[in-house]
């Protein structure tokens, strides 16, 4: 056996052989390799495991509990409740006194009632009133009252006599109202000297009849157009027995257009026609005609921080032409709760028969109507202090041309009042008041009014007016079932003149009343009225004592 030198194989090399055999057994592993990897198929792994995610255990901390101290300090609590009471950014009215007393009557929510009484100083009395409809389509009411009474001096009487029915009735978008009324007031003339003359009651009676109609149209609900209408029509006929008698026709067109939620315009017709006419006076009747005609275009602004009202009315007193300011507004502060107000207004006062009669009814018959021109410029201020409590201030200075004062017929027999007119004057008029209101069970109010002429051109004073005014009421539900009241009215006296033309002036007075009202079943009531309790037996109008203490009371009766 022959053996090369050369042969790989060769022992003779170890290490050579054995990279030699590693070389072969690389080279047909690749060769394997590149055999099975084909580059036309598609490659595909696969899971032979799911791998899920999780989240490693939260460590956990642990508290341990301890108390919490206890908060011991006190929060300050405010409240702001306001006032339960409605306060009217309007400008009022201004209202005329009348001959009749104030009377009051318990409510318990019936629509008819019947209230019957007797008193001293020989006193009927009956008051009535009557409810029909439904107020939906339509509803009529009727009124009526009456009282007299015989004082301790001779023809110290009177006797009032009121009638009224008034009716509504209701369309979808109107209101059509109308109002009869009549009333017979007997007075006589008992201011004379009764240890010099001696008359009858036929001699001094004062005899007042008057009926009235008025008719009118206003608007339910503001229409499509924001305008708001209310034209009415007002005819009175009204008489003193056998010595003058008055007619009047009152015209009035007032219309409202809405601009917007805060300017508004206001238009207004007045017509004021009256003619008056005297029997059996000496020398001669007397016959004219009082008119007085108006128009008053407004402005009026109701904004969140003020409201005003400015106008300018053009107005003709008996064919005489003048323009009356029409300018006023309040400005609310502090949330509300006060109130500046201010103005600068002007009016025409008519002095009728009736008008002046209303104040004084001791008048004796006139010969001629001057009526008055009133502008007052003012400001004032009113405020809640708080959800009770309301007070009011009000100072003004105002001019009247033609004012009309009451003076004794000092020229006769002193019994009856003539009238003086000031061709000019001005007056200081302070006005205040205050409230107390506890929902709708107490009511307190308490007001004051000073009066201060000045600048006479054909009196030398005021004659027949009041200086000072003091007015209280109080209203009281003392149970569900008693209510209680009482007023008070006192004044300090006017000037006045007697017989020589001598300027005097009245002591003034204090007139303090009570009455109490007690519900004994479900429709009837006790009733009692105590008047001039302090038995002041003090003189309003010079000559004309009133009486003393008088006690009325009775039964009321509702269904």
């Amino acid at each position: 056996m022959s053996h090369n030198k050369y042969s790989i194989f060769n022992i003779q090399y170890p290490i050579l052989n054995i990279f030699l055999v590693l070389l072969v057994v690389f080279l047909f592993s690749s060769i394997s390799s590149f055999a099975q990897n084909d580059s036309t198929k598609k490659a595909v792994i696969d899971i032979t495991s799911s791998y899920k995610p999780v989240l490693r255990n939260a460590v956990k901390i642990n508290f341990s509990a301890t108390n919490l101290n206890a908060d011991t300090s006190k929060l300050p609590l405010l409240y702001n409740i306001p006032s339960q009471n409605l306060f009217y950014t309007y400008q009022p009215i201004s209202l005329k006194p009348l001959a009749l007393d104030h009377d009051s009557v318990l409510d318990l929510g019936n629509r008819n009632y019947v209230k019957l009484g007797y008193g001293n100083y020989s006193t009927p009395y009956l008051k009535a009133g009557l409810s029909f409809g439904n107020a939906k389509k339509l509803l009529v009411n009727i009124y009526g009252d009456y009282i007299s009474s015989q004082g301790d001096i001779k023809n110290q009487n009177y006797t009032e006599a009121n009638e009224k029915a008034t009716i509504s009735y209701f369309t979808p978008n109107n209101e059509i109202y109308g109002a009869i009324g009549a009333y017979q007031h007997t007075y006589y003339l008992y201011g004379y000297d009764h240890s010099i003359y001696n008359y009858s009651a036929n001699d001094v009676q004062q005899s007042f009849q008057n009926y009235s109609a008025k008719i009118g149209l206003r608007n339910k609900d503001v229409n499509d157009w924001g305008l708001n209408y209310d034209p009415n029509v007002q005819v009175s006929y009204f008489t003193n027995q056998n010595k003058l008698t008055e007619q009047t026709l009152i015209a009035n067109v007032p219309f409202e257009k809405a601009l917007n939620d805060k300017f508004a315009l206001k238009l207004s017709f007045n017509a004021d026609v009256t003619s008056y006419s005297t029997v059996n006076v000496v020398p001669a009747n007397i016959k004219f005609d009082n008119n007085i005609y108006q128009v008053a275009p407004e402005v009026v602004y109701m904004g969140s921080l003020f409201s005003l009202h400015v106008g300018l009315t053009p107005a003709w007193d008996n064919g005489e032409a003048n323009v009356l300011p029409n300018i006023y507004g309040e400005l609310p502060i502090k949330d509300k709760m006060f109130t500046v107000q201010a103005g600068f207004v002007g009016k025409y006062d008519k002095n009728t028969y009736q008008n002046l009669s209303a104040i004084n009814p001791y008048l004796a018959a006139f010969a001629t109507e001057q009526n008055t021109k009133e502008v007052e410029l003012y400001g004032g201020v009113k405020a809640n202090l708080d959800k009770h409590f309301i007070v009011s201030a009000k100072a003004g200075i105002v001019t009247f041309d033609n004012l009309p004062f009451f003076i004794n017929d000092t020229a006769t027999d002193n019994k009856a009042f003539l009238i003086s007119n000031e061709r000019n004057v001005q007056e200081m008029r302070v006005h205040g008041e205050v409230s107390y209101i506890s929902e709708e069970k107490l009511t307190v109010t308490a007001g004051f009014t000073t009066n201060q002429y000045a600048g006479f051109k054909d009196n030398k004073k005021a004659w027949g007016t009041l200086p000072f005014e003091l007015n209280a009421s109080l209203r009281w539900q003392a149970f569900k079932s008693l209510l209680l009241k009482s007023d008070l009215m006192a004044f300090t006296g006017g000037p006045y003149l007697t017989k020589g033309n001598v300027a005097k002036s009245l002591s003034g007075g204090a007139d303090l009343s009570a009455g109490a009202e007690l519900s004994l079943a479900k429709h009837i009531s006790l009733w009692i009225d105590i008047n001039n309790i302090l038995n002041n037996k003090y003189q309003r109008w010079s000559g004309y004592e009133v009486y003393g203490i008088n006690v009325v009371g009775g039964l009321l009766v509702k269904f």
